[in-house]
């Protein structure tokens, strides 16, 4: 296994922290994680990469060892993140930038927004969003309100065994080896001996709703060239309870990109990185190549 090394950075407003893989003179890979995740998420496709890369993965705000915002979460505020670390890291060259679930949806949303900055970008699994229709806003900003005057709470686990266990229930096909590993990262030990996620549960109630047609329109103006990886149990098509009709989906949006190449990970479902970490650092090197 890799090893990893991590430090803080200033990035906007907050201090976020960053995990490094490999030699700093290497070539340089930004991973950007999903939802409810952590940097060390990337570990086994890192492991996987044959050529020698300087990975640089940043736990987003309000997830693993960042700092956590007070007013909420915003989503151009991953993208100021986001820039703030590119501008750290590489001034003055574009970047490669891999995504996972909203990691993915950052990245390609930033590869639209500023064109130029962005030479390679890899989609694992972030084709966007279950399009959201106006009559959801009223549910949506009800929660919200009512997660005011009781803000949301993660419930802690009794034991590392108990991550484990839910590790593999959310995920099937995590092997033990992988879900001993990630939850070690994914939670820390409070002072009653209890497992805490490391997230911020204001994660769970935000007031607005996403618009797909604004993420496309940002989509194409992308000038990267860029790959889109599905799993073969994409969690799109588990939403719209239709695997064809999201790989059909995909396809649409993905015409919105003037250089885009879709791949397909059998075995795989929405933790690909997981699932088949040899197949994704497969695939992204063979892009990147």
């Amino acid at each position: 296994m890799k090893v990893s090394r991590t430090e803080f950075v200033d990035a906007h407003d907050l201090r976020l922290c960053v995990r490094h893989w490999g030699d700093e003179d290497a070539p340089k890979l930004f991973m950007v994680h999903g939802w409810m995740d952590i940097s060390a998420s990337f570990q086994f496709v890192v492991d996987a990469l044959t050529r020698d890369w300087h990975v640089i993965a940043p736990d987003m705000r309000g997830f693993g060892h960042s700092a956590w915002a007070e007013g909420g979460y915003w989503f151009p505020d991953y993208l100021a993140d986001l820039e703030a670390l590119l501008e750290h890291y590489s001034p003055d060259a574009p970047v490669r930038l891999i995504g996972h679930s909203l990691g993915g949806n950052i990245t390609s949303v930033y590869a639209g927004v500023r064109p130029s900055r962005v030479s390679h970008l890899i989609s694992l699994e972030g084709y966007g969003i279950v399009e959201n229709r106006p009559d959801m806003a009223p549910g949506r900003l009800e929660r919200w309100l009512d997660s005011c005057k009781a803000p949301e709470r993660l419930r802690p686990y009794a034991d590392k065994d108990a991550v484990i266990a839910r590790l593999q229930k959310n995920n099937p096909r995590l092997t033990y080896e992988r879900a001993f590993f990630l939850a070690d990262y994914w939670t820390e030990v409070n002072d009653k001996g209890e497992r805490i996620v490391l997230a911020d549960p204001k994660h769970k109630s935000l007031p607005v709703l996403s618009r797909l047609d604004e993420i496309l329109a940002c989509w194409s103006r992308i000038e990267a060239k860029v790959l889109f990886v599905e799993g073969e149990h994409s969690l799109l098509g588990i939403r719209m309870k239709d695997q064809a009709g999201a790989q059909e989906e995909i396809r649409r949006r993905a015409s919105f990109i003037r250089d885009v190449r879709i791949a397909l990970v059998k075995g795989a479902g929405h933790m690909l990185q997981h699932d088949q970490p040899e197949a994704v650092a497969a695939l992204i090197e063979d892009f990147l190549a």
